[in-house]
């Protein structure tokens, strides 16, 4: 069994962020909104902020209604709002009220007026004549509001709207729409600046036809201005069309007519090849997108702009301080009959503030703009975002990933909302943001479903061979299995039941696999309860290694261990099986340390976490050599000197093993140091100083200290063997280069 990724986490990334890119080009509608959304949070976050105070609303409320009368008045009362804020110093007047019909009021009155006068005057007294031209001078409300327009000191700024569709224009006859395209030229940008000839072709939002004041009055002042605006597909008020194309002239807002009005500097409009980047009235340059159009910098709810009811100023009861040198906007605001809007601070605002909010923020040189560069900005933050969490998340433990994603979220968040608030930039923040979270969740589950099956590859390869709790390990940390191999240090194992074909022999099958399977049993817990991996079963052999596939900083020790308590354990159970099967079981063990190859080895189809080189093929003579030395458990001399602080061990010989090319220190390993009594350190002592002999070629005394250890132990087969050598050597000397190791005849 092997674990196949056909996917690699970064190209899921790669896929996500160009996704992202490509939706952030297609203009998805559903993410578009969204994208509008997180604008207005953007308001909400930021709050209110500080008006001009140059900037004031004159508002036909529910109070003034009451005192004047039901809308729509008379124009002789605009005329006297009109003298009443010029004679109070007003800057400028806008009306967000469109005079587009004749005043019918003046007929009627005129006729009441004459039928009153006839019934108290005698015709001889009085010229009729006379008295019908004053009556009618009197009753013409539109002149008297032209009259009042051209007489202000202050400067009027008329409002008008177009008609943006055909049907609503399809009776209007032509020489009616000449008339009112002549009587909304004073809204036409004074200048129109293209940046080629290919600019001058730019598709501007295009108007049917204009619904302009009456000529009289329309005539009365230079300064007139559409008032349409244009909401968002969730129907929020954010933009103002500052461009509206009609025939072959482009007209502007009310709100912009309003500024030019007030600094007193020629309009002009600029164009590039792929729309309008700006207008200036003056030196004040205003950002646009490339329709024309100007982002709306709210500075808070309704009412954040001075409220003057228009009843109060009819009446003179205002302190001429709240409308000297100030534009004055006016405006419906009495419920029910004002234009409600929708914005980012509330969803019932009156039409008429928002004028005043763009003509407070363009004055205040406080204009929220998208950068000709956001566009690059905004792909280089999807690309970005996408790649660092593409990077991040396949490497980094599930906590920190998810911590991670969190900063790198709430950083961009808080990066758009400060240049936002601050900087009045306007920088896309869903789409980023959405590949941060789709990249975090996609990643998230791709990693959680490959760490499944690395769990159940790993619990399916391993848990046979290695304790529950290092299985546990590799799983909780399988970057510590590298699969198809890798080098690094361990300790191999190889033990043999001796004269296995003699015991085989006395048994029958059934009994034999019986004895093994609890030989094996009990052996391989012993390795699994010391950390170890058993690698195979050879028969009645066992291959087991230390070290690895997990971590185990002392796995030579570990060896050990596990080596001392399984000659504990056969001698606990040697008579057992002696009683119950006839047969008596010694194991013999080679332990080497070293560097190995371990991994996953073999073919596409069968394959096993094995380990190979030198370090095992040593340990694998090791195993055997105990044969020849009468030992049972063997070790070499990297595996002494990494446990001989732990472990109790007597060096038997150098040997020169068959395969290798240098002598190998061999050593038996004893047991615990706290388990082992004076009579085997004596034993042990004495052994050294015979070997020490041995290597001097002084044969009759090691002879001797090798008798001496018979004497201690009669048992001791390694004195034995190296008493009978000595009386070889003594016979036939090994000569002057001898290196004092002995060479094996066979594995």
């Amino acid at each position: 069994m092997r674990l196949r990724i056909k996917i690699p986490p970064f190209l899921i990334a790669v896929l996500i962020v160009l996704s992202g890119v490509f939706a952030y080009f297609s203009h998805n509608p559903l993410l578009n909104q969204l994208e509008l959304k997180t604008i207005d949070m953007r308001f909400r976050v930021r709050g209110e902020i500080e008006t001009d105070s140059r900037v004031a609303l004159a508002v036909i409320d529910e109070r003034s209604i009451d005192s004047e009368g039901k809308w729509i008045w008379p124009r002789s009362r605009i005329a006297a709002l009109i003298e009443k804020l010029s004679a109070a110093g007003a800057e400028v007047i806008a009306f967000d009220i469109g005079f587009i019909d004749p005043d019918d009021n003046g007929p009627v009155m005129t006729l009441r007026n004459v039928r009153n006068k006839l019934q108290t005057l005698s015709i001889s007294e009085v010229s009729l004549d006379s008295y019908l031209d004053e009556l009618t001078r009197a009753a013409d409300n539109d002149g008297i509001l032209a009259e009042a327009i051209r007489q202000s000191r202050s400067k009027v700024v008329l409002g008008y709207f177009f008609q943006m569709d055909g049907e609503s224009g399809a009776h209007t006859s032509p020489d009616q729409v000449r008339v009112q395209a002549e009587a909304v030229d004073s809204s036409r940008y004074s200048l129109v600046r293209y940046a080629s000839a290919t600019a001058a072709d730019f598709p501007f939002v295009q108007a049917h036809l204009p619904e302009s004041n009456i000529p009289r009055i329309a005539a009365a002042t230079p300064y007139s201005g559409y008032f349409n605006m244009f909401p968002d597909e969730d129907g929020v008020i954010r933009w103002i069309p500052g461009v509206i194309a009609y025939g072959n002239s482009l007209y502007a807002h009310l709100s912009i007519k309003t500024i030019e009005a007030y600094l007193e500097a020629p309009l002009s409009l600029y164009v590039a090849d792929y729309g309008a980047t700006h207008f200036q009235v003056g030196d004040l340059a205003v950002p646009t997108d490339e329709m024309g159009r100007i982002m709306i910098n709210y500075r808070g709810g309704s009412n954040t702009f001075d409220h003057i009811s228009v009843t109060d100023i009819l009446n003179d009861r205002v302190d001429p301080a709240r409308i000297r040198d100030k534009i004055i906007v006016v405006g419906v605001t009495a419920v029910g009959i004002y234009d409600l809007r929708v914005t980012p601070f509330e969803n019932v605002y009156p039409g008429v503030e928002i004028h005043a909010n763009l003509i407070d923020s363009i004055l205040a040189g406080d204009f929220l703009h998208q950068p000709a560069w956001a566009a690059v900005f905004d792909i280089f933050a999807i690309v970005c975002a996408g790649m660092l969490i593409g990077i991040a998340i396949p490497r980094l433990r599930v906590t920190l990933g998810a911590i991670i994603t969190i900063l790198l979220l709430s950083g961009y968040i808080l990066l758009c909302q400060y240049l936002f608030s601050r900087m009045g930039l306007v920088l896309n923040l869903v789409y980023p943001v959405l590949v941060i979270f789709v990249a975090y969740i996609a990643l998230s589950l791709y990693r959680y479903l490959v760490q499944e099956g690395q769990k159940r590859f790993i619990k399916n390869a391993f848990s046979t061979y290695l304790s529950p709790a290092v299985v546990n390990q590799l799983i909780d940390s399988p970057e510590k299995l590298v699969l198809g191999g890798q080098k690094r240090e361990i300790t191999a194992f190889f033990s043999d039941v001796e004269g296995f074909t003699t015991i085989s022999e006395k048994l029958t099958p059934e009994a034999l696999v019986e004895l093994l399977n609890e030989f094996l049993t009990e052996m391989t817990d012993i390795v699994l309860d010391n950390a170890g991996m058993v690698d195979k079963f050879e028969g009645d052999a066992i291959i087991a290694m230390f070290g690895a596939p997990n971590d185990l900083k002392e796995h030579a020790r570990a060896a050990c261990f596990a080596c001392i308590r399984m000659q504990k354990r056969l001698e606990e159970l040697r008579p057992v099986w002696k009683e119950a099967k006839g047969v008596t079981i010694r194991m013999r063990i080679g332990l080497c340390t070293g560097q190995a190859v371990v991994g996953n080895m073999g073919s596409k189809s069968r394959m096993d976490y094995t380990m190979m080189g030198d370090t095992v093929n040593t340990a694998a003579r090791l195993e055997g050599v105990n044969k020849f030395y009468g030992t049972y458990v063997m070790i070499g001399e990297s595996t002494y000197e990494a446990a001989s602080d732990a472990v109790f061990a007597r060096e038997i010989d150098s040997i020169n093993v068959v395969g290798k090319s240098l002598p190998v220190k061999i050593y038996q390993l004893i047991g615990l140091p706290e388990e082992v009594d004076d009579a085997v350190r004596r034993l042990v002592e004495t052994y050294e100083k015979g070997l020490g002999a041995y290597r001097k070629q002084e044969w009759d005394n090691a002879i001797d200290l090798f008798e001496q250890a018979l004497v201690i132990n009669p048992d001791d087969t390694p004195s034995r063997v190296m008493s009978g050598r000595c009386q070889e050597f003594k016979e036939t000397p090994p000569g002057p280069d001898w290196n004092g190791a002995f060479s094996m005849r066979s594995k």
